[in-house]
């Protein structure tokens, strides 16, 4: 079984993305053996054309999934996981902004872990490149979801994340899961570490995301998440006799 896959939810990122790919194959070769899993969640762009002629380049490492429509970030990260061969997984968002140069010192952190444990190591965007509106945006959801789950994450909207496979398939599944992982990962007895990592300005393209479109889902998912929390009780070691 591979160590790692690195997988990427893509959605109209055709100026992106063969940059991206780039940079991890960079930032990970000599590290250990992994592979690249693109989801292109509907694009209507040339972003499936790029992936191709990145898959005909390094056809080892890099596999494409497609969704025919757009069904969210959710939903594009499940299929990756799910069908990843990798013990770990890292995500990053598509759109560039998350550095792969830092993959290897959140692999450090996960490395650290018993094979067999739950935990999740999310990366902490102190110094963002977005406009103001959007970081007041990311401000006001981290606070009140901090306050609420108490999931020990500064930031969770941060694409960058390491966590076992095993670990991701055990969790419920549900629209918008993935701003909820570090509270989900924690809720079933994970550890969850945080560490700083780089932000960069968008190179193309614009968020595929506002607080206008997220909000109403933000807060039922967020109740719902709540639930789940009151609702969880852990597994308890039993002896056959």
């Amino acid at each position: 079984m591979l160590k790692l896959s690195v997988v990427i939810p893509a959605k109209n990122e055709q100026d992106n993305v063969l940059k991206l790919i780039e940079e991890i194959i960079t930032a990970l070769t000599h590290q250990r053996e992994f592979e690249i899993i693109v989801v292109d969640d509907g694009s209507d762009d040339q972003t499936f054309n790029k992936l191709q002629l990145a898959q005909q380049q390094f056809a080892t490492i890099i596999r494409i999934l497609q969704h025919p429509h757009s069904t969210g970030q959710s939903t594009a990260i499940y299929n990756g996981v799910r069908l990843a061969k990798g013990e770990l997984i890292a995500t990053l968002d598509g759109d560039g902004q998350n550095d792969p140069a830092d993959i290897p010192r959140l692999l450090e952190q996960a490395d650290s872990f018993h094979p067999r444990q739950d935990f999740c190591i999310t990366g902490y965007r102190k110094c963002r490149h977005d406009s103001h509106w959007k970081l007041l945006q990311s401000r006001i959801a981290n606070s009140i979801r901090s306050s609420l789950l108490k999931d020990d994450t500064p930031d969770t909207g941060c694409g960058l994340k390491i966590f076992p496979r095993s670990t991701f398939m055990k969790l419920p599944y549900f629209d918008h899961m993935h701003r909820f992982l570090p509270a989900l990962i924690k809720r079933s007895g994970g550890i969850i570490r945080i560490v700083e990592v780089n932000h960069r300005a968008r190179h193309a393209g614009v968020s595929k995301y506002t607080m206008l479109n997220r909000a109403w889902a933000g807060v039922i998912d967020m109740l719902g998440v709540i639930w789940l929390q009151k609702r969880n009780r852990l597994p308890v070691d039993v002896e056959e006799h």
